[in-house]
């Protein structure tokens, strides 16, 4: 019989998601934000989710074997609690929980994963139920699924899990082994997530704006080097945040209009008051450069130091955690001589430990596992659907829907996209993760002048300054960019080659790079044929390519989420499987 493991996310109360793999083949993942539309799907647990993976993949809940969850004890041996509680006397409400109720919220979270286990028809008694811890499971979503077989070097960073804040091990044969672990409050992601409130965003939702306005500035106009003191000690190479200004908690924090921050009204003192509103306008575009300098010299300091002798050895890191998402890093690593390749998770934020904790439950079992080479893991629809979703549907002035099924969808919508006209891309299965990766997809022309521009204002509705990425087909990418290393999950930026900013200028960023996205054939074949299509008529095999939502929306999941953001923005072309809408006749 084979093994059937079920994934589920959200301890951390953010991004609950499912993920289920039978034996080693990873069958369906979906995040709950896009069955609920509430994005990040704060305090809510991967109910949804769970029910789409269940009825995908063809399984009864009594067919489950193993629930494996992303959050474990931690014993009050261990360093973690222990130095939570010494960095944070100045709470000691918090300190002393810490050391005697410490696994207070593993012991809530494993109630609620039981209940929905039952909610769903999972007979708690009859499975085999894996707590896996937190970086662990951030490990073994990238290392286990990145297809090395040589000893990888392992990176974790994010904003913290039970108390660890980044992690430095390596895989060797199948086996995680740690070597070094941070804890809360001295957490890079937590710096960065408190820098992201200061700059007028959400934390764990804005630091990608963050790294998109950073650009912007001059990362050499003010020091940031007193939020995070490095230094070598008998211990090692240690860095210690200071929570006089950042990852501050109880009474240390700034309060605005009865909201608290991560951040103390010491850090308005030196920089003077929070930014508010859409614009990039000094300092804040220098704040957010310097932010980003820091954030990567730390990491690849502590990443050579900790981790440098096994990349020389190999040249292979795996890469987790949501500070993994953050592709100027990610752009600083490969462009080491010795990093021969970098496999960033492409789920790398919270939502992918729920493949990291079934992976890890796996292999400990000896089951190998199939190496990740696509993220379209979520619901699809037929034509069928899409027509009825149609014929259902209604506007706002109570207009019907303006459709029509059509034969060569790569070819008529390579047209629609050549003469200027931003597209609705919707076609076979839901990406899991952030990136739109041709399934869920805004398209543009990016040798048309403003419709970056256009698409930011008129239909994602997000800030103007805000970069696009470029889909291409994996024979240009080598031409297009400045190396040839793999980029199939849009996880990293790259330079440029001369003349590729004019060819394509809507989606090079302000610095000269490009978060490229290369399309193989074999992966997806109807968006390949759209690019090969689309560089008939335009020269260029590149399409512009944003996820398919708008502000504050999570990404489209059924054709009728994709209705509403249809209508609800000026985009005038929508196809949807085989189905075009229209809201004016194509030419």
């Amino acid at each position: 019989m084979p093994l059937i493991t079920l994934g589920l996310s959200g301890s951390l109360n953010h991004d609950p998601s499912a993920a289920l793999f039978i034996d080693g083949k990873l069958i369906a993942a979906a995040e709950e934000e896009r069955f609920i539309r509430d994005k990040h799907a704060k305090g809510k647990m991967p109910l949804e989710a769970t029910r789409f993976c269940l009825d995908y993949a063809g399984i009864s809940a009594d067919q489950i074997d193993i629930v494996a969850v992303p959050y474990a004890e931690i014993d009050l041996s261990t360093a973690a609690r222990w130095h939570y509680a010494k960095r944070y006397w100045y709470a000691p409400d918090r300190a002393l929980d810490a050391l005697f109720n410490g696994n207070r919220r593993y012991r809530r979270y494993v109630g609620y994963i039981k209940s929905m286990c039952e909610t769903v028809g999972i007979d708690w008694d009859k499975i085999q139920f894996e707590s896996v811890e937190h970086h662990l499971a951030h490990a073994s979503s990238a290392y286990h699924l990145s297809g090395f077989k040589e000893k990888t070097a392992i990176m974790g960073i994010d904003g913290k899990g039970e108390y660890a804040t980044t992690f430095f091990g390596y895989g060797e044969n199948g086996k995680i082994h740690k070597i070094k672990e941070f804890y809360d409050p001295d957490s890079l992601g937590g710096v960065y997530g408190a820098m992201t409130e200061y700059l007028g965003f959400e934390m764990l939702d804005g630091e990608f704006k963050v790294m998109g306005m950073a650009p912007y500035g001059d990362p050499d106009k003010y020091d940031f080097s007193r939020l995070i003191a490095l230094e070598e000690t008998s211990n090692g190479l240690e860095f210690k945040v200071n929570t006089k200004l950042v990852n501050v908690i109880g009474t240390r924090r700034y309060k605005e209009n009865g909201q608290g921050y991560y951040f103390s009204p010491k850090l308005i003192d030196w920089l003077g008051p929070k930014r508010e509103g859409d614009e990039i306008d000094d300092p804040y575009i220098d704040y957010a450069a310097s932010m980003q300098k820091l954030f990567e010299e730390i990491s690849l300091k502590l990443m050579d130091y900790y981790l440098g002798d096994i990349i020389k050895e190999t040249g292979k890191i795996a890469f987790a955690g949501g500070a993994a998402l953050n592709v100027k890093l990610n752009q600083k690593i490969i462009a080491r001589d010795e990093v021969k390749e970098l496999f960033v998770q492409p789920a790398a934020s919270d939502a992918g430990t729920a493949i990291g904790a079934a992976t890890y439950a796996i292999v400990a079992r000896g089951i190998e596992l199939e190496k990740m080479e696509h993220v379209f893991l979520g619901p699809e629809f037929t034509n069928e659907e899409c027509i009825s979703a149609c014929e259902h549907y209604k506007t706002e002035d109570g207009r019907a829907v303006k459709f029509e099924q059509i034969n060569e969808v790569p070819k008529t919508i390579a047209k629609i996209l050549a003469d200027g006209n931003p597209v609705s891309w919707f076609q076979g299965r839901m990406e899991f993760g952030p990136r739109a990766l041709g399934g869920r997809s805004i398209l543009g022309c990016p040798s048309v002048p403003g419709v970056a521009d256009r698409i930011n204002e008129q239909i994602k509705f997000r800030e103007r300054w805000r970069p696009f990425c470029p889909s291409m087909l994996d024979t240009v990418a080598p031409i297009m960019l400045k190396t040839d290393h793999p980029a199939p999950f849009m996880t990293f930026t790259f330079e440029v080659n001369d003349g590729w900013a004019e060819r394509v200028p809507e989606v090079v960023h302000e610095d000269g790079t490009a978060r490229a996205h290369a399309v193989k054939e074999s992966v997806n074949p109807r968006y390949y044929a759209l690019l090969k299509e689309v560089e008939v008529l335009t020269g260029n095999g590149v399409v512009l390519n944003t996820s398919l939502n708008r502000r504050g929306e999570p990404v489209v999941c059924t054709p009728e989420d994709a209705l509403n953001m249809f209508y609800g923005s000026d985009l005038q072309y929508f196809i949807m499987q085989d189905i075009l809408v229209t809201k004016e006749r194509c030419n």
